[in-house]
């Protein structure tokens, strides 16, 4: 019986080993058609793909008699003023809108319904002589003109649509056999470029709420103010638990109203401070998102940090995940450098297509120029992530510690306060948390908070360092 046993386990073994040769020889030498298109196993993460910039021609004015100086030097030619075959004339009011050539060297371009040309540069407007495209999209590829495809909320999604596209012909070779012509809209396979419609660099990052209160304390006093944000903010306590602690412990009676407007005023004061501190921070930042709960409803939270020196330097609120609010959190975080190391700054983040997004976004408004560096999954399946991924660990590791403050809340009232209990949050974590990276001591350590004697006290310097950085601004 012992030798049947013992024959079955060797066979099994032997087995196993033959299955294992199979599989290896397969991936090896026989590749699946499905492997031959990135993400083929999921086209629909194909669309989130980003493709590099493209070429961007824009209107700039010019003279009209340099331009003809111009061509009479370079080409041995004299551009003369239009030769009308008709009764049919451009008004002495049209001037070229980039030239400034007059109506003789205007076309009339669509038979008089408004649309004219200019002989000189070529340039097409209206009426009214504004231009009809200020800004002329190239496909890096092929340099064919990207015609508008789509228009979202807060961006329009230009395309490249010529059959001759190298990007186009190239991933028509990727393509999996025996695809059925039906089914190629699931692959992306045309040039694309997303323009944004809002300039999220002109958006205000130090806006007040509207609820804050001011600080004429009539029935307390700044140290209970104080106490509020210690047990509120260090020790995860609800606004109603915070009351109650007071009541309890101290014998002070207070609403929980009154906790949360003492929250957000003290945010909105210590907010500037923090956002504007000079934090030296180095060439190593790591992104990342988790969500929250707003009344119910997911919101996210985004943080930009020093994978170096762990201070969290941008971070925002949004009720989406799109775009807007990671070029939001990237400028506040951006905004503590005072030279901008360019290429020599390493942003990690995961593999969500907002990030490179955003760099487009930088490269073309602020001309900052760097790279995006993507840890994609859990595991260590590429030389990339298995280099950074101890950077994505600690933007990870900050998100876990902030969702085990927030989880007592459990959610928050107000997309306000969900931000200002951010604000409060941050405040701490970078200037009053003990952090054993630093040896049980907070990462950034100011001298007028040692000084003071307890939490409390601790808290109303803060303020009153938020207090002095408003007042500077507005000086």
């Amino acid at each position: 019986m012992d030798s049947i046993i013992t024959y079955l386990l060797l066979l099994n073994q032997y087995l196993l080993n033959v299955i294992y040769k199979q599989t290896l020889f397969i991936a090896k030498h026989i590749p699946l058609s499905q492997w031959k298109f990135d993400d083929s196993n999921s086209p629909e993460y194909q669309k989130f793909k980003v493709d590099k910039l493209p070429k961007i021609i824009r209107f700039e004015k010019v003279d009209y008699l340099l331009l003809l100086a111009y061509y009479k030097h370079k080409y041995n030619k004299v551009v003369r003023p239009v030769q009308r075959r008709n009764d049919n004339s451009v008004p002495e009011g049209i001037v070229c809108p980039k030239c400034g050539a007059p109506h003789l060297y205007i076309y009339d371009n669509n038979g008089n319904r408004g649309q004219y040309q200019c002989k000189v540069c070529s340039q097409i407007f209206n009426e009214s002589n504004s231009v009809t495209n200020p800004i002329v999209l190239l496909c890096p590829y092929c340099g064919h003109t990207l015609a508008p495809n789509k228009d979202r909320k807060h961006f329009k999604i230009h395309k490249c649509i010529n059959p001759k596209c190298s990007f186009y012909l190239s991933n028509l070779k990727k393509l999996p056999d025996g695809i059925k012509p039906s089914e190629k809209y699931k692959f992306k396979l045309h040039y694309i470029y997303r323009e944004f419609t809002v300039d999220f660099f002109k958006m205000d990052l130090h806006e007040i709420s509207k609820r804050a209160v001011n600080f004429s304390f009539k029935k307390f006093n700044p140290h209970i103010m104080g106490l509020c944000l210690t047990y509120h903010v260090n020790l995860n306590l609800s606004t109603r638990q915070t009351a109650n602690a007071l009541s309890d412990v101290h014998g002070i009676k207070i609403s929980h109203t009154m906790v949360a407007n003492y929250a957000q005023t003290a945010a909105a004061v210590i907010k500037p401070f923090v956002d504007s501190y000079d934090y030296k921070p180095s060439t190593i930042l790591s992104a990342d998102e988790t969500y929250i709960k707003v009344k119910g409803v997911r919101r996210y939270v985004w943080l930009v940090m020093d994978a170096c020196k762990k201070s969290i330097l941008g971070y925002q609120v949004s009720d989406t995940r799109a775009v807007g609010p990671c070029i939001l959190t990237m400028r506040m975080a951006f905004d503590k450098f005072k030279d901008f190391p360019g290429k020599a700054l390493k942003f990690i983040a995961d593999g969500y297509s907002a990030y490179p997004l955003a760099r487009q976004t930088f490269e073309l408004e602020e001309n900052k120029i760097f790279d995006i560096i993507q840890v994609i999954g859990l595991t260590n399946e590429d030389a990339v992530s298995k280099e950074y991924r101890w950077v994505k660990q600690i933007v990870e590791r900050c998100n876990r510690t902030f969702k085990h403050s927030y989880r007592v809340t459990n959610g928050y009232g107000s997309d306000d306060g969900a931000y200002y209990g951010v604000s409060l949050w941050v405040a701490y974590y970078n200037f009053l948390r003990p952090h054993a990276y630093n040896y049980k001591r907070p990462l950034n350590e100011l001298d007028d908070l040692i000084q003071a004697d307890n939490m409390p006290a601790k808290w109303q310097m803060l303020i009153v360092l938020g207090q002095q950085t408003i007042l500077n601004m507005q000086s």
